[in-house]
Order: C-alpha cells, then sequence, then structure tokens
C-alpha cells in the first residue's frame, strides 16, 4: 500500500505512478485529508518500529490490517532508517521522539486535540514511510482504526490525515427494557464500537436487577467476575466502561444508609477496574417520596423538592468519587424530566443546586424525537445549566409503536453544528445488538465529525463492515434495511418513512401501468422481476455467512418473513405479466401471493427477545399494499372469476 518490498519495487513504484490517485473512503469522515504525490502499494514484507510506549493492542491491529493485506514479512526495527527500501511504519504518540522525526520527514505537523491522531504517508524512492502518531494513547488507537481501513484498499494514494472527536463522548448505553445483551453480545459490540472511534459504553440494562430493583444488595461473585472481564475488554478498546444505577425507585435521598449503599456499590465496581459512574433517575415516579425521612429533610414533595432532594445526593456520590479516584470523569445523570428544555420548577432546581461537573443527559425535544437542531441543545444547556450529553433513543425498540421492527434507517435530521452545544451523543441501541450496529455506526460517526458527516455513505458503510467487505452481501443487506426503514416515534407519525427506495421502484410501476404505455409499461415489469428476485435471494445471501452471523441470527424472523414477501412480490409480477398479455392465469398468480403474504404476515418476533412483540413488519405500508392492489391495475377478462375460485 504505502511502500514495496523485494527485488520488484521499482516496477512497482513505476506501475502506480501512472494510475490516477482518488481520495480513500474512510469512516468517520476525518477533520482533514489531503493527497500527496504518487500512489503506494504494499509490497510482501513492512518494517514497522513502534515506540515503546505503544500498547499491545494497538501494535497487534496495525499487524492484523497489514496481514490482511497480504504482507507475508513484518520486521520490528528501533531505528529509522535514513533512506527506507520499502515500507517502514512508524506508530506511537508525538511525545515520542522518532515519531515527530518521522512526521517532520513527511512535512507534517502533527495534530494536538485530545484523542486526535495524525497519519502521513510519503513515498520516498523505492520506499515509503508511514507515520501513525497519536496526540495520546486513545489517538494512536484511532489511528490504527484508520489504517486498518486504508490498509483494505490495493492501491493508496500517498496522503496525509489529520483528525480529532468534535465530541468528547460518543458511544452507547445499554439503557434499554427487556432483554439485556448476553455478556458475548456485549463483548462484540465493543470491539464494534472500537472500530467506529466510538469511546463509551453505558452499562445500564433496566432489567439488570442488581443495578435497579435490588440495587442495595452485592452482585453474587460470579456475576462481578463477568462484568470485570467485560470491562477488561472495554479497556483494550479503547472504551470508558461506565457503570450505572437506577435506585429511583425505591432510594430514600437524605437516608445517609442509602448513600452508603450507593458508594460500596461503586467501591466493587471500582475493584474490578470501573472508573466511571452514572446515576439513573429516569422513568420514575418524583412528586412522591419514599420515605418519611425525605419529607422532614425536605418537605412536601414536588417537582422542586425533587430536584434539591436529587441534587443532595448526587453531590455527595460526586464528592466520593473524586474523594476515591481523583483522576475519575465526573459523575453522569439521566433526570426524572429528560426531554424537552421548558423551564420548569424541577429543571430550575436541578440547575441551581447540582454540582457544575456533573454530567447531565438529555434525550432531546422528546423521548424519541423527529430531529435535534442546535437550537434545541442550546436551550437545553440554558435548561440544565451546562452542555447536555445527549441520550438519542434511537435505534431502541422497546416501545409499542417499534413492536415487530428492527431500526435500520441511517442516522439523520441531527444538525451539524451540534457539536457546540452537547458534550456528546449516546445511542440507545436494541435488544438486538448486531442489527444496531447500522444506526449506531451514524450516530457515532456524527459525533465524531459532525460538520462532515454524510448519512448515506455511511449507511452503505455500516452495510459494507456487516458483509465483511462483500459486495453481493452488501447489496442484499440494503435492500434489507429498505424494509425497516420506518422510524417511529411515541406518536402517530414516524421520523423515518419506511422502504423509500421500494416505494419508488413500485411507484414508477404503478404510474407505468396507469400512463398506457405499451414500452414503458414492459420495462417497468421487467425491473419489478428483476427486483423481486434480488428481494426474494437477500435472505438466503445474508445468512450464507459472509455477512456477521450474529447479525443474521438477531434478524431471523425478519429474514424469514422477507423470503415469503419475497415470493409474494414475485408472483404479484408474474401475475402482472400474464395480465398484461391477457391470460386469466393471473389470476392464480395473484390468489397465491396473497397466501404467502398472509403467512410472511403471521410470523412474530422471537418470544422474550424483545420487550414488546409482535407481528414481523417487513416494508409495511408499501409492499403489502402493493400485493392487495395489483389484481386492481390491469383488467383481464375472467380474472376476478379466477382469483375467487382460487381462493376457495
Amino acid at each position: 500500500m504505502f511502500g514495496y518490498s523485494g527485488t520488484n519495487a521499482q516496477t512497482i513504484h513505476h506501475a502506480t505512478q501512472s494510475r490516477p490517485a482518488t481520495m480513500p473512503s474512510i469512516f468517520p469522515v476525518p477533520v482533514s485529508m489531503e493527497l500527496g504525490k504518487g500512489s503506494i502499494v504494499l509490497g510482501r514484507s513492512v518494517v514497522l518500529i513502534a515506540t515503546p510506549e505503544t500498547e499491545a493492542e494497538t501494535v497487534g491491529l496495525v499487524r492484523n490490517a497489514l496481514v490482511l493485506a497480504g504482507v507475508e514479512s513484518i520486521t520490528v526495527a528501533k531505528q529509522l532508517p535514513q533512506h527506507p527500501d520499502g515500507p517502514h511504519i512508524v506508530m506511537g504518540t508525538t511525545g515520542a521522539t522518532i515519531v515527530r522525526t518521522a512526521l517532520a520527514k513527511s512535512g507534517a505537523v502533527q495534530d494536538s486535540s485530545t484523542e486526535g491522531y495524525t497519519i502521513a504517508g510519503t513515498v520516498m524512492g523505492n520506499g515509503a514511510l508511514i507515520t501513525l502518531a497519536g496526540h495520546d494513547a486513545d489517538g494512536l488507537f484511532h489511528a490504527a482504526q484508520t489504517f486498518r481501513q486504508l490498509a483494505q484498499r490495493k492501491v493508496i494514494p500517498a496522503l496525509l490525515i489529520k483528525d480529532h472527536p468534535a465530541m468528547p463522548i460518543r458511544g452507547t448505553i445499554e439503557g434499554f427494557y427487556g432483554k439485556p445483551w448476553s455478556m458475548s453480545d456485549r463483548e462484540k459490540h465493543l470491539g464494534f464500537l472500537a472500530t467506529v472511534k466510538a469511546n463509551t459504553y453505558i452499562y445500564s440494562p433496566k432489567d439488570d436487577p442488581y443495578a435497579r430493583d435490588r440495587w442495595r444488595e452485592d452482585y453474587p461473585a460470579a456475576t462481578l467476575a463477568a462484568l470485570g472481564r467485560l470491562v477488561a475488554v472495554a479497556k483494550r478498546n479503547h472504551i470508558n466502561f461506565v457503570y450505572a444505577i437506577s435506585p429511583g425507585p425505591t432510594v430514600c435521598f437524605s437516608d445517609p444508609a442509602d448513600l452508603h449503599h450507593m458508594e460500596r456499590k461503586f467501591a466493587a465496581l471500582r475493584s474490578i477496574g470501573v472508573h466511571s459512574f452514572y446515576v439513573a433517575l429516569d422513568d420514575i415516579e418524583y412528586t412522591k417520596w419514599n420515605c418519611d425521612l425525605d419529607k422532614t429533610t425536605f418537605g412536601p414533595s414536588g417537582a422542586e423538592a425533587a430536584g434539591i432532594a436529587q441534587a443532595k445526593l448526587l453531590n455527595a456520590l460526586q464528592a466520593n468519587i473524586k474523594k476515591n479516584d481523583p483522576a475519575a470523569p465526573p459523575l453522569i445523570m439521566v433526570p426524572t424530566e429528560y426531554y424537552d428544555a421548558k423551564e420548569t420548577p424541577y429543571k430550575a432546581a436541578l440547575r441551581k443546586n447540582l454540582d457544575s461537573q456533573i454530567v447531565v443527559q438529555w434525550t432531546g425535544t422528546d423521548v424519541v424525537p423527529p430531529a435535534i437542531s442546535v437550537p434545541d441543545a442550546r436551550a437545553a444547556t440554558k435548561a440544565f445549566g451546562r452542555k447536555t450529553l445527549l441520550w438519542d433513543n434511537y435505534p431502541v425498540n422497546d416501545y409499542g409503536e417499534s413492536a415487530g421492527r428492527l431500526l435500520l434507517a441511517p442516522y439523520v435530521k441531527r444538525e451539524a453544528g451540534l457539536s457546540g452545544e452537547l458534550a456528546g451523543i449516546l445511542s440507545n441501541p436494541m435488544n438486538q445488538e448486531a442489527p444496531s450496529r447500522v444506526a449506531v455506526t451514524g450516530v457515532v460517526a456524527f459525533a465524531w465529525n459532525d460538520k462532515g458527516y454524510d448519512a448515506a455513505r455511511i449507511w452503505l458503510a455500516a452495510a459494507r463492515e456487516l458483509a465483511g467487505g462483500d459486495e453481493q452481501a452488501t447489496a442484499a443487506l440494503l435492500t434489507f434495511f429498505d424494509t425497516q426503514h420506518m422510524a417511529p416515534t411515541f406518536g402517530s407519525q414516524p421520523w423515518q418513512v419506511q422502504a423509500p427506495k421500494m416505494k419508488a421502484l413500485l411507484d414508477g410501476v404503478r404510474d407505468a401501468i396507469a400512463n398506457g404505455d405499451v414500452t414503458a409499461r414492459h420495462e417497468a415489469l421487467a425491473r419489478l422481476r428483476q427486483y423481486a428476485a434480488a428481494f426474494t435471494n437477500a435472505p438466503d445471501i445474508i445468512r450464507a455467512g459472509t455477512v456477521d452471523t450474529s447479525f443474521a441470527l438477531d434478524a431471523r424472523p425478519w429474514l424469514d418473513a422477507m423470503q415469503l414477501w419475497g415470493r409474494a412480490l414475485q408472483l404479484t409480477a408474474a401475475g402482472l405479466e400474464a395480465a398484461d398479455n391477457g391470460n386469466a392465469a393471473a389470476g392464480r398468480y395473484f390468489a397465491s401471493a396473497v397466501q404467502l403474504a398472509a403467512a410472511a404476515a403471521a410470523i412474530h418476533t422471537i418470544p422474550g427477545a424483545t420487550r414488546v412483540g409482535g407481528p414481523i413488519r417487513i416494508a409495511d405500508g408499501v409492499l403489502d399494499v402493493f400485493v392487495a392492489d395489483a389484481p386492481k391495475l390491469i383488467a383481464v377478462d375472467s380474472m376476478e372469476s379466477v382469483i375467487r375460485t382460487s381462493e376457495k
């Protein structure tokens, strides 16, 4: 990629010079990426120079990328030669002399932002120098993730990348109701988060009894050990593991014993490597006290008194965290009034009394907001007295309006410039971990570079990543994603429409038939037949093994239903073509299509997998309507009688 090896190095060099240099596609989109002179090819051997403080996981990430790129020999060195022969990769933080020297040789200036990095690739005669320079260890890890993407290209231009995140907090909060993820799911998710340059995972499953209903009780030793292993995975992936406790339904805010219970719980988690903590006070009754002591301490119950009481407890916890772990990040909390930015007695009390270091989460203009603008976030800053950490309830599917759905639309309708008004963004994912990655990729990419964010390209990148780079599998996934494009809200109006690509195609068929032009009709029906075949085949392609197997497992009933709907669409297309030819057999095709559609509509979600189960939805309102309407689009003599006979 960046250099050459062996006796054919000069030949490779000249061959690549004649090719036009093209800008690589990197996600999240870097802040700055410039093409240099010449194109660069990886040979069979590479010299790797990693500074002593470089973490083994970061070196391993680069090594693995090289092996996947076809490099057979990786030689370790400590010094940079004056004239590299073949590709030399230097990696380390910018505090190391050799890294600064390597950057200077490429004429590059380091990115000096927290978590920032610089990648400089320069052709040097028959060799090349590639420098991966992190402002800190996190930045170097992000540089390695970008190099992993670069190494997937056969030929890549010499270039200079300077990059850093726009928002300091980026990632997910496992905050949904229903079946929590397994520890295996969480480990996979942490590995995925690393690939998209996230840095935060909040452990807050609503159905963990020791974090909510039985929060005063200690974790069993085996559960604590399992959490410890998860914390270690997070650390290797440069993800801040945040432990959340949800005491709200039963806590006595003024009782020293309850404060002690929380401090003891945090101490136990600190013993397994957790340094970040969170208190969830969402979805609770806050206009009545849980104990008489709170009434004595804070007076009659009410919104304002609740804000004061919560602030008192949270401030004490923040002080205890700093006492025991001075370098720990600030405590995070989600308030009882966690959406909108309207001035209320509760928000005013929280704003006035809460320690200014404590981070406050906010879900936007609603529980599931259709859009979030810069003025919206600015209003939240004013209401809570600090920049808020956005808890974006997408793609979570634990509420009634999302029943039967996977939420796979791209992440949109969040305004560029929000990085100036937010402390960060955390996505609340689905009970299905692997399908959640589609939307989470967009959420994290937006948080990394909101001003350079391109929703359509990130959506494609998410599909390609799940597909392992296979183009056929990527296309199959995108076809499936389109059937799960509808993003509901808590109201009747969704914030993203269902199956826009399918709808455009089916509307084109309707229009061609309605216009009466024979050629246009034949062409439209041919497109429909081709699309229906691809649609029907997509589930088998997704299940074939190229796509991440966890995705196919999580999406099993949706894929089963999609295949039946695909066969129904194929029969519908056959019926329309038969009708177009004046063949009364069209009725039998349509009748069989209706039967398959009914079978598809009868498939339900996996019992217990999601809090709100129900019939699987596949492009509902688009595909089902077309299959039902098709027999009415082209009239054929005796067709109605054939349909009636077939349905008996």
